[in-house]
């Protein structure tokens, strides 16, 4: 017994003299919130009037609204949370209208959130001074049904959504504009709108080297409703033998959900991650065309650090509906300067 209560009054002395964690104040620790890919944003478009076939209704595709949040540690300490595999048990989102009223949750997150599950979770540290981030859609947690503008503001959870008395961080204020939905145009897909105007984009007839000027003008001002503008996404879907073939046999509306795919794809660079690389420069070299094909060089200019890196584009033109438009293009490095 005695020397039960001698060892505990050793490790009572040595935790008295022990270092304390430090641990970082809420106030240290920032979460910001932006929108990833600044655009028109619209709601969810109505489903036409079914047909005499037995073809499904069409519903008009709705772009996500990406979220970038990023957590910032200005503490002295490390700041440690748990942030699960799928989010909505670590985040959530508080969208109101402008009469302070919140939006009802997404079917999405009442779906996910009611199911019995484990909740898996990676634990994340972020050093002093510096930062993590992650991408949320915040159509997943809010029934964006209706047109207007609302005020978005997020909330982590270090401690996962589940537990008991857990105090979010929460971040600044967004003001997100929804729009009607559009008319879907001729070939099924919305037209787009000119971020500059508001107004419906509307293809000219350009010539060959004018078109490319004109996507290359778009992607460097990263405006990406005029840089999809004069491309032909079929053709472009057909670069990959296969994806092709799938497309062929795809119905209309599958194309359609292929196109969309392709176009969000070609934003994240998950496909011809060349075409969409931003240039610093451009010079237009040789542009020749004959009744309904065309072939635009342009040397573009590529900034990486401290090196500038040069090189040549080849874009192949077609005719399509009397519109020249991109269907197809190589590339080569020139070199460094």
């Amino acid at each position: 017994m005695k020397h039960s209560r001698l060892k505990a009054f050793v490790l009572l002395a040595l935790a008295a003299f022990s270092p304390k964690p430090v641990l970082p104040e809420a106030a240290e620790v920032e979460l910001n919130i932006r929108f990833y890919d600044k655009k028109v944003y619209f709601i969810a478009g109505a489903e036409e009037a079914p047909r005499a076939s037995a073809e499904p209704r069409i519903r008009a595709p709705v772009d996500p609204i990406y979220v970038q949040a990023t957590i910032y540690n200005r503490s002295p300490a490390s700041f440690h949370f748990k942030l699960a595999e799928d989010r909505i048990f670590s985040v959530d989102f508080d969208v109101r209208n402008l009469a302070n009223q919140s939006l009802a949750p997404a079917d999405y997150l009442l779906r996910k959130r009611s199911e019995s599950r484990n909740v898996f979770y990676r634990d994340i540290a972020i050093e002093p001074g510096e930062s993590f981030s992650f991408i949320e859609d915040i159509r997943n947690y809010a029934d964006l049904s209706q047109p207007g503008s609302f005020v978005v503001q997020a909330r982590i959870f270090p401690n996962l959504l589940r537990a008991a008395g857990e105090i979010p961080i929460e971040s600044n204020r967004l003001t997100l504009n929804l729009r009607p939905p559009l008319l879907p145009g001729p070939d099924g897909i919305p037209f787009e709108m000119d971020l500059e105007t508001n107004a419906v984009l509307v293809r000219e007839k350009l010539p060959p080297d004018e078109v490319v000027r004109y996507m290359l003008d778009a992607r460097i001002k990263s405006q990406w409703e005029k840089f999809f503008l004069y491309m032909d996404v079929p053709a472009m879907l057909g670069r990959d033998a296969a994806r092709g073939r799938s497309y062929l046999n795809e119905s209309a509306e599958g194309r359609r959900r292929m196109e969309a795919r392709y176009r969000e794809n070609l934003r994240s660079a998950v496909v011809d991650g060349d075409i969409a690389t931003i240039p610093t420069d451009y010079r237009i070299e040789n542009t020749s065309y004959g009744s309904d094909t065309g072939t635009v060089v342009v040397t573009e200019w590529f900034r990486d650090g401290r090196i500038t890196e040069r090189r040549r584009y080849t874009y192949f033109l077609g005719l399509v509906d009397d519109f020249w438009l991109i269907q197809d293009y190589i590339s080569s490095i020139l070199g460094t300067e």
